[in-house]
């Protein structure tokens, strides 16, 4: 585990969700000649390193324009449609095993037995289709034990209580995608996602939690409130997929880890600690940088891409742990660290904006 010293401090503790006036390093008012190299050092955690260069706008030689061309014409669209074929079936799956369901309406279908298994198993295999369609042909998972593992009695171990959420670094929209395939977890999402075309069934069905972030209102539960919920319950009731949470808030390079907020730790249930890299030649798939557009493009015409897994054994809370949050998520940050070669980064959110922003001016001005 390294710490990143180059980068501005955080404008809330390590770990919390922020309480007060935000104090962080913007670049407002900054010379408009600031070097990109400058840039890319006070902003490590975002800055692209690959081929493409920053936001994916960097100059290409003729054989890189000439190999993206053809990539461009033959293997994206095989691979959209593709894509496209399988979210579909995917839906038509979801479709079938939610009729005559209840809660569908409610934002939750409650599906039991084959149905409910049906759906998981197909979320499972299609994702990894899916995967397979983006070019992610072999993933590498490799499990890590630590020396004191066998210090826990295997019959006391089988009493322990069941980890209610899935703790990741995050790096990429395909982070997603692996997860659904290892263990077809429920996630947070925007309310507006439960009504997208196929996508809304498919959320609804995984028992995503849809969220009204903008919400102020005296009866909505928030983010934090709604997650702890849900880890109680999949806690207490073996049918109950566990959650998919990113406690970073937002992508990095993945070389970095930034603060995680404290939502995930304030149920106090363990949590199953999973790190993912990927590797690159020429394009990286961590969305760091760039819009959406222009990296699904980049991404779909890499006939090859890499990524590599590493599951931690589960992480029970100490009594300290459960009793602070902030203790428990930043003890977690720095195992993740540690395990994964990863740098302990301050920056946040609002810094990533900036920094998108200053790119942005820079590259207009070249």
């Amino acid at each position: 585990m390294a710490v990143d010293t180059t980068t501005a401090a955080p404008s809330h503790p390590e770990g919390g969700d922020g309480g007060g006036e935000a104090v962080r390093p913007l670049l407002s008012g900054a010379p408009a000649e600031e070097e990109e190299e400058e840039l890319d050092i006070r902003y490590a955690p975002y800055a692209r390193r690959d081929a493409y260069g920053p936001m994916g706008r960097g100059p290409l030689s003729s054989a890189q324009v000439a190999r993206l061309v053809l990539a461009g014409v033959v293997l994206l669209p095989l691979r959209l449609i593709a894509g496209m074929l399988l979210v579909v079936a995917y839906y038509l799956v979801c479709r079938v095993c939610t009729l005559f369901a209840g809660g569908v309406g409610e934002g939750r279908p409650r599906l039991q037995g084959l149905k409910r298994e049906a759906v998981l198993r197909a979320g499972r295999v299609l994702s990894r289709a899916m995967l397979f369609v983006f070019g992610f042909y072999w993933i590498p998972v490799s499990d890590r034990s630590f020396p004191n593992a066998e210090d826990v009695p295997k019959d006391h171990s089988e009493e322990l209580e069941r980890p209610g959420a899935i703790v990741s670094n995050h790096v990429s929209y395909v982070d997603i995608l692996y997860h659904m395939s290892a263990s077809s977890p429920s996630f947070v999402a925007k309310n507006s996602v439960s009504k997208l075309p196929l996508i809304g069934l498919i959320s609804k069905c995984l028992g995503c939690i849809f969220v009204q972030r903008e919400s102020r209102c005296s009866d909505s539960k928030g983010v934090s409130g709604a997650v702890t919920e849900r880890l109680h319950e999949v806690s207490q009731d073996e049918n109950s997929s566990m959650m998919l949470l990113f406690p970073e808030g937002t992508t990095t390079n993945g070389d970095y880890l930034l603060p995680f907020k404290t939502g995930a730790f304030l149920a106090r249930a363990p949590l199953q600690p999973v790190i993912l890299r990927y590797p690159y030649r020429r394009f990286s798939p961590a969305w760091d940088s760039m819009d959406g557009a222009r990296h699904v493009f980049l991404l779909l015409c890499q006939f090859a891409n890499y990524m590599e897994v590493v599951r931690l054994p589960v992480y029970y809370p100490s009594e300290q742990e459960k009793q602070d949050p902030t203790v428990y998520a930043s003890n977690v940050r720095k195992l993740l660290a540690t395990e994964g070669n990863l740098v302990l980064s301050n920056l946040g959110l609002a810094e990533k904006r900036v920094y998108h922003a200053a790119l942005n001016g820079l590259l207009c001005q070249s």
